[in-house]
């Protein structure tokens, strides 16, 4: 089973730990790459997951609904928190970037997925639900989250693929 794993994440180009490194060559902040780090690094900070460059440069919680067109728009069950960032592909060929590979944990370690058809409905991303990122490119997403009112997001995991390491990010 671990060698079939270990297959899968060859195969879809996840999770390479001598690339997580911060933009400069340096590795401070960067330690939640290779294992949980209670200390994540905070916004506009760059963070590095296999072959994708993440800054997290906004978040924006309490929305009740997303998206400007009425037959699209969707509604929160909680509240839909947004997280912006841009994601660049460091690698050497075209990488897919998936928003529900990406985390949301709240004050209290509760773990949320993103919610794709909310994704769809705000229509201000570059990547709406799946897409290849070329070499090189970078491309601004906004990442949505449905969360009950009362929580508080803490941090964004943030991965290149479902099987990498993942890199943390504090939303505060």
């Amino acid at each position: 089973m671990i060698a079939f794993l270990g297959v899968i994440s060859v195969a879809t180009g996840g999770g390479d730990k001598d690339e997580a490194t911060a933009a400069g060559g340096t590795t401070a902040g960067i330690a939640a790459t290779e294992k949980a780090d209670p200390k994540a690094v905070g916004l506009n900070t760059p963070v590095r997951d296999g072959k994708f460059e993440f800054v997290v440069t906004g978040v924006q919680p309490g929305l009740a609904e997303v998206g400007d067109n009425p037959y699209l728009a969707k509604k929160a069950q909680g509240q839909f928190v947004v997280v912006a960032m841009t994601v660049k592909n460091i690698g050497t060929k075209p990488q897919d970037f998936s928003p529900s590979s990406q985390k949301v944990k709240d004050a209290q370690g509760r773990s949320f997925e993103s919610d794709s058809m909310a994704q769809i409905a705000l229509g201000d991303s570059d990547v709406p639900v799946w897409d290849n990122i070329n070499p090189g490119n970078t491309v601004q997403i906004k990442v949505v989250f449905d969360m009950p009112k009362d929580a508080e997001p803490a941090t964004i995991e943030l991965h290149d693929s479902m099987f990498s390491g993942g890199a943390t990010v504090a939303l505060k």
